[in-house]
């Protein structure tokens, strides 16, 4: 086997201008195939991030996500009166009531507009977010039109950056604060006093309860209990739980485009692949002659062309991931077609990621490679020795 690998590799390197362009198309497949699953896994360890191990969130039952979520003053305050909800020493729940809006922002530079969330908040609201940091500026200040911004939005919607106005529900806000929160979803979120903006838009409804259990281990009680009373009409979901089913229909979408892309690219590869070996099995018909001749059995002979063809889809393969892992320097935004909110988040790279991406480039090789080593292994001795 040594033999064969060694033999393999050499006759890569002799023809170096075909096998250059063969790797280089597998590799450009391969960098495709992981530019669509770091996006789709970007986007998920983005709104995944959003959320916290010991946070419950409250919507309306059926209503799938908060911008279509109604909870009654007179419901919340029931909710926080649950036992199972952590609570301070001075026997304050710890338990945020918060509203969530889409308006239409026009975005830098191409000027489109896109819908970007306003979330407001509470004291309390930063507090069960421990990754809030402010990086610029102020806190708003209670009773006012203030606002803050978070870092993605601010960087990508005119209107929403330090020191500029933003104007929705019938009043000018003042952007005076930049956060952020460790990358999640907040980034890309308009965050104020939840009166002021309950007040600018008319809702006298919270979208949602979001509060810190006096353990992860109350949840499932704490969820039977909530969900089995009729007064409540309400939905529990661990933080977490809830921001990763928000990105999943986004996720499947960008998955099954990215896939068919993949796919329609990687039979060009195979072909071209397939087109490499056949050449080298034309150009070496007495080479093959003579290792049958030195008592190499069909066998070796087809193991030779298959190695071949996979250390080229190998050696594509590292191409294409090595492009691909740049691409986490890059910062793109879509709209999250659960909320249709815009939402910006970065290419993410991971170990399954690069064990998948080398699966795919395998299997082209493979796939490339199979029938050229079936047909060199099929020559007869003296045939190949008589080809010129």
């Amino acid at each position: 086997m040594p033999l064969l690998v060694s033999y393999s590799y050499k006759n890569i390197l002799a023809r170096k201008l075909t096998s250059t362009l063969t790797v280089f198309g597998i590799g450009l497949v391969v960098f495709v195939f992981c530019a669509v699953l770091m996006l789709s896994n970007g986007l998920g360890e983005t709104l995944i991030a959003t959320g916290e191990d010991d946070n419950a969130i409250v919507i309306r039952k059926a209503s799938q996500t908060e911008v279509q979520s109604i909870i009654y003053r007179d419901v919340a305050n029931a909710i926080k009166a649950d036992a199972a909800i952590r609570k301070d020493p001075d026997g304050t729940p710890i338990v945020t009531s918060e509203i969530l809006v889409l308006i239409n922002q026009p975005k830098r530079g191409s000027n489109e507009p896109s819908n970007v969330p306003v979330r407001g908040v509470s004291e309390m609201s930063i507090r069960i977010r421990p990754a809030f940091e402010l990086i610029e500026g102020r806190m708003w200040r209670p009773g006012t039109s203030e606002i803050i911004a978070g870092a993605k939005v601010a960087e990508s919607f005119q209107g929403c950056g330090l020191g500029e106005t933003v104007r929705f529900g019938m009043r000018d806000w003042t952007v005076v604060g930049i956060f952020e929160t460790g990358g999640s979803g907040f980034e890309s979120e308009l965050w104020g006093d939840v009166d002021q903006l309950m007040d600018a838009f008319g809702r006298p409804v919270f979208s949602s309860l979001t509060m810190q259990l006096t353990s992860p281990d109350e949840f499932d009680s704490f969820k039977a209990r909530l969900e089995g009373d009729p007064r409540y009409t309400a939905e529990v979901m661990r933080e977490k739980e809830y921001y990763e089913e928000q990105s999943r229909f986004t996720t499947v979408f960008i998955n099954a485009m990215g896939v068919t892309i993949s796919i329609i690219f990687s039979l060009g590869a195979i072909v071209g692949a397939m087109i490499t070996m056949y050449a080298a099995v034309a150009n070496r018909t007495t080479e093959i002659g003579t290792l049958r001749a030195l008592g190499f059995g069909r066998r070796s002979v087809l193991f030779a062309f298959l190695i071949e063809s996979l250390m080229i889809a190998l050696i594509g393969g590292a191409i294409g991931i090595l492009g691909a892992t740049f691409l986490r320097f890059v910062e793109v935004s879509t709209t999250n077609w659960n909320t249709f909110a815009e939402l910006a988040f970065s290419f993410e790279i991971s170990t399954e990621i690069v064990i998948y991406a080398f699966i795919f480039a395998v299997v082209m090789g493979f796939v490339g490679g199979f029938l050229p080593a079936v047909r060199a292994a099929r020559f007869r001795i003296v045939n190949a020795l008589r080809a010129k």
